[in-house]
């Protein structure tokens, strides 16, 4: 048996909005479904699918995407004008320059390059 991912699915509070902030960084068209979930699926990558939860995050992702730019610098003030938060500052290690961002639910993501 093979299995291949379809999709990957964030709990969040506003599905709405946060499809939209989602679709504005990384393209696509936002979609909302019935049960107040909505996804995207952008260009090349696997559909990003929100589903409403009730609370709100309180702790760190036990899981978190790494988005990959041309440049960190203009990729995070981008995301700071569409609602991140951007976490510390630039690191640099033996795999290259990455950026801990926040997505406006908290949610971490980094933009690497």
């Amino acid at each position: 048996m093979r299995a291949r991912l379809n999709q990957i699915v964030v709990d969040c509070r506003e599905p709405r909005a946060l499809v939209r902030f989602w679709a504005a960084l990384l393209g696509g068209d936002p979609v909302d479904r019935t049960r107040g979930w909505s996804h995207v699926e952008p260009p090349g990558s696997v559909r990003l699918a929100f589903q409403p939860v009730p609370e709100g995050k309180t702790v760190k992702n036990r899981l978190h995407l790494d988005v990959e730019v041309d440049a960190i610098e203009p990729a995070v003030t981008r995301a700071l004008r569409l609602g991140a938060t951007r976490i510390g500052a630039t690191m640099t290690d033996e795999q290259g320059s990455f950026q801990v961002m926040a997505d406006p639910e908290g949610n971490e993501f980094c933009f690497v390059r």
